[in-house]
């Protein structure tokens, strides 16, 4: 008897989260189909129905942080009252909790040097991630330069995170993602309303 299409929709679904975890903490090149799937509680077999290829699955996997349904725990909702939707995700982007976690970060952070050495499909599923979050803080900013100013804070974002994810002393990490995060908070408060 043949699968339902939920189920195949949801072993499809168990195959990226795992995929988007493994490849967060480990990088591309460490990551086998084998773990994946082993992880996923499935068999290397059945990976070939649902992907032709590692690269593809690795394009999928980083659309996947986009799905409502990939567990962000570091977005939890936080009491923030006035806050614009571009403060709260800067406040998100730089927490504590999105820093130590290595699984479920943000795609941007944690793979950025393997993007860049991969094919066409890879770039342009980290494209979406990129535009999805510079239309996310655009929209919010508003005004003739919303654009410009939403492409600094996301290279101010990643870049921070990145370089703070990269140095061995803690005390510089925090240091860096805390400058980062000021750096991001005055960009927002002195944009025009």
């Amino acid at each position: 008897m043949p699968y339902s299409a939920r189920h195949k929709l949801e072993t499809r679904q168990r195959i990226l989260e795992s995929a988007r975890r493994q490849f967060n903490s480990k990088g591309f090149a460490e990551v086998s189909i084998d773990e994946v799937m082993e992880d996923a509680g499935l068999t290397h077999g059945g990976f070939y129905r649902h992907f032709k290829d590692k690269n593809e699955l690795y394009a999928e996997a980083v659309r996947w942080f986009l799905c409502e349904e990939a567990p962000k725990p570091w977005r939890r909702p936080r009491p923030n009252g006035s806050k614009s939707r571009a403060q709260r995700i800067v406040d998100a982007y730089f927490s504590r909790d999105h820093f130590d976690d290595r699984e479920n970060c943000c795609p941007l952070i944690s793979l950025p040097s393997d993007v860049s050495r991969a094919n066409g499909p890879v770039k342009a599923a980290y494209q979406g991630v990129l535009e999805k979050l510079l239309a996310l803080l655009a929209s919010d900013i508003g005004g003739a330069r919303a654009r410009e100013q939403a492409l600094a804070l996301v290279a101010l974002c990643v870049g921070g995170m990145a370089v703070a994810r990269s140095v061995e002393d803690p005390r510089l990490a925090h240091d860096l993602r805390r400058a980062a995060y000021r750096q991001a908070q005055t960009m927002l408060k002195a944009r025009p309303c």
